[in-house]
């Protein structure tokens, strides 16, 4: 919008959150996106958050989708984070709960979101790939895992070491602790546009 000569309408744009839970969320989702793409040969075709119309609030659906679509079987890893300034017993078991929701569900709710995108940006090729997930999983040839985590305080990992229910069997549960956490979140947002 600069280049147009436009940089006082683009200085009223809101690219970023201001709203502290969501600031929150969304650093939890990003944090979970990448250690889940670090952590494995998993690709993340489409960052969600990029999409949110509405800065302020959190986007429905999945917080992470994950794809290996060269495996054998196809691999998908549903993701969900929380960010707590103090951790608790009931966040672990949110967590844990939207897990096994999603699971119960069957394909992953973000799917065809993530397929739209890709044909959006012309990646035809990715997002047929992507699409052809949910007839793998109608065929029973989809492999999905679960990966929760919840970021927090110092006590993020006894919590989610005594809290994490074995209620669902393909279910892996993280934790980032930090002394001060809500220090992080301002640390992230204090020097963007």
């Amino acid at each position: 919008m600069k280049a147009a000569g436009f940089a006082a309408q683009q200085a009223s744009l809101q690219r970023f959150p201001t709203n502290d839970s969501t600031r929150k969320g969304n650093l939890a989702e990003v944090v979970l996106a990448e250690y889940v793409v670090a952590a494995n040969t998993l690709t993340l075709p489409v960052y969600r958050l990029r999409y949110n119309p509405n800065v302020d609030q959190s986007m429905k659906g999945d917080d992470v989708l994950a794809f290996d679509l060269d495996a054998k079987p196809v691999r998908i890893v549903v993701g969900e984070a929380k960010f707590r300034g103090v951790s608790t017993n009931a966040a672990v078991k949110e967590i844990v709960e939207g897990l096994v929701r999603s699971h119960k569900a069957g394909i992953p709710v973000s799917l065809q979101f993530v397929a739209e995108r890709l044909f959006e940006a012309n990646q035809t090729e990715l997002g047929t790939k992507v699409l052809n997930c949910a007839t793998l999983f109608a065929r029973g040839e989809l492999h999905i895992d679960y990966v929760g985590m919840l970021l927090s305080d110092a006590q993020a990992a006894t919590r989610v070491d005594t809290a994490t229910p074995a209620s669902l069997h393909r279910l892996a549960m993280i934790s980032l602790g930090l002394a001060d956490p809500d220090a992080l979140v301002t640390d992230c947002y204090e020097k963007l546009e």
